[in-house]
């Protein structure tokens, strides 16, 4: 017996020292999170996403985005690479995107004015999907620096494509090691399907996630999902250009946001705040222990299911959410179409409909 547990401490000390010889995969740097708002007036917990009916459960795995077409059909990107489409309780393929051994992983979903959808994928780039499946790529870089985590986008009224790079550093199996690295890899862009060209509008961004235009476009909202907040980049008017704070110390991680042009944005939280992973990001240290450690040991995100409404002053005015998460659990995108709110998540097998 003694020579059993002799044995297994000495396994035990050498995988420590192992683990503490072998490099980091991430260079973490601290920060200093601000205290979370209280869960109390406007953000008091409420069970009005478990009202959501459930739309393909268990046949739909991963839809981070959810786009409606003209004709009401409700498409969906997938964890193997597909985007299926939803139309009178029917789910079927409408591309894979994954086909003859490709990476894929199609995130934020658009459709344009010439009802192409518009895809963000994380290892592709940009992509146009015609109505009859046609895949085009019209983008994989800016400024020399490749898309490593194409996220998510919106379209505006003159065609102008503005989405997001997460990380340049990044991709997107590990967006976790984004968080703990806690160094700023993101970008907003800007691509003019007229003239093929791209810009870079913001860089430096804390994992550069949603991607909304305001109702009159004069200005585009980006979420920053590990540092709580949402920037403003402004397209119009006297500060056309520049960007500002929108809204800062958010109740949860701001994955997806959307505009319903009428002056409120969806912001989808995947999850609530942590106190032990707001006090980890102090220590650069164990965080990059951390990242040395297998998957199954890393910290856990609070399952729940939570969004809130803001108006375009940046005031929450709403929040919705399953506390339980056992109906909608780590919603990413929250998309507004015909009175109903469509809930898609990284990890559910299903999408949500909730009726406005």
């Amino acid at each position: 017996m003694k020579k059993a547990i002799t044995l297994v401490m000495l396994m035990l000390i050498a995988s420590v020292l192992l683990l503490l010889a072998f490099p980091s995969p991430i260079d973490a740097v601290a920060y200093r999170a601000p205290e979370p708002p209280p869960a109390t007036g406007i953000l008091t917990p409420n069970q009005r996403l478990t009202e959501a009916t459930l739309l393909a459960k268990g046949a739909i795995f991963g839809p981070e985005d959810v786009a409606v077409d003209t004709l009401g059909r409700i498409y969906g990107g997938t964890q193997d690479g597909k985007i299926m489409r939803l139309h009178e309780g029917q789910l079927e393929l409408f591309v894979d995107l994954g086909a003859q051994g490709k990476r894929a992983r199609p995130l934020g979903l658009h459709f344009d004015q010439q009802d192409n959808l518009i895809v963000c994928d994380a290892w592709q780039g940009l992509l146009s999907i015609s109505p009859e499946g046609r895949v085009t790529v019209l983008a994989t870089e800016a400024e020399g620096v490749p898309f490593a985590f194409a996220d998510d986008l919106d379209i505006a009224r003159d065609g102008i494509i503005y989405f997001s790079d997460a990380s340049s550093r990044f991709h997107q199996p590990d967006y976790a090691l984004d968080l703990l690295e806690a160094r700023p890899w993101g970008r907003l862009l800007a691509y003019n399907p007229a003239t093929g060209t791209i810009r870079v509008l913001m860089r430096d961004l804390y994992f550069a996630n949603g991607v909304a235009l305001s109702a009159n476009e004069d200005f585009v909202l980006v979420n920053e999902t590990y540092r709580y907040r949402i920037q403003r980049y402004w397209l119009k008017g006297p500060k056309a250009g520049t960007h500002d704070l929108f809204i800062d110390n958010l109740p949860g991680l701001p994955d997806g946001v959307s505009g319903n042009r009428k002056g409120t944005f969806w912001v989808a939280l995947a999850t609530p705040r942590k106190a032990s992973i707001d006090r980890m990001h102090m220590h650069p240290r164990i965080k990059n222990l951390i990242a040395k450690l297998p998957r199954f040991m890393w910290p856990k995100p609070v399952r729940y299911g939570y969004v809130l409404a803001l108006d375009e002053q940046g005031e929450i005015t709403s929040s919705l959410h399953d506390p339980s998460g056992e109906h909608l659990e780590m919603v990413t995108s929250a998309e507004e179409h015909n009175g109903y709110l469509y809930l898609g998540s990284l990890h559910n097998d299903r999408i949500g409909r909730l009726k406005l």
